[in-house]
């Protein structure tokens, strides 16, 4: 599974801003928001191309424009929506899949190999019908048990998607190998790999919730 983690200054220097424990709902919207540009223009490099013929003003050429048609934003609700703006602004022709899935903290366990596990509830899909056309994109802030990811993934291929990438602003090694084993073909794009999760699931040292930081409901 492709795991690209972004080298780009100015994406290292705004995950920083992010992890401030005294930030503002403000601040924290408007990085996310910048955040999920960023990473789009990485995610969108291997787009395909062809030349199509246009009507210039210097009289007829070819010229290189998108194949297929733009993917699907998929932002997981309800913090995955945080990046939503962000993202349609590289992508502003792209429809929207929406995806509603929460954790149930009250099923956090430790498994036999000392790893997080916590049941993933979904509580709403609603996915474009021409799915099978186009690739999916998913946009949520954290990747910490990669429960919600997995869970969104399935949903996808199932309604018939063939081809899945996800961005999220900050992953744990213990989501990216869940990730992996369930789905090795998706590629994944984040802001940062952090150290590990704690016993209750979260990313160190992580963002916080990043859900109620954007909404505002700490």
């Amino acid at each position: 599974m492709p795991v690209y983690a972004s080298h780009h200054p100015l994406v290292k220097h705004k995950v920083s801003l992010l992890r401030d424990a005294h930030i503002s709902v403000k601040s924290f919207r408007e990085l996310t928001k910048e955040l999920a540009t960023l990473l789009m223009v990485e995610a969108t490099t291997e787009m395909a191309l062809t030349q199509k013929p246009l009507s210039c003003w210097s009289g007829n050429i070819s010229t290189p424009m998108l194949a297929d048609k733009q993917p699907t934003l998929v932002p997981i609700l309800r913090a995955g929506l945080g990046m939503l703006d962000g993202a349609l602004s590289v992508l502003p022709c792209a429809k929207i899949s929406v995806v509603g899935l929460k954790r149930n903290e009250a099923s956090v366990k430790l498994n036999a190999q000392g790893h997080v596990d916590i049941a993933i509830e979904t509580y709403y899909e609603n996915i474009v019908k021409d799915i099978a056309e186009r690739q999916a994109i998913i946009i949520d802030p954290m990747l910490a048990t990669g429960g919600s990811a997995i869970a969104c993934i399935d949903m996808l291929k199932a309604s018939g998607c063939r081809q899945v990438s996800a961005l999220f602003l900050v992953a744990a090694p213990e989501g990216i190998a869940a990730l992996e084993q369930a789905h090795p073909d998706v590629t994944i794009y984040v802001a940062a790999i952090d150290e590990k999760l704690n016993e209750q699931g979260y990313i160190l040292p992580g963002l916080g919730d990043a859900g109620d930081k954007i909404f505002g409901t700490l």
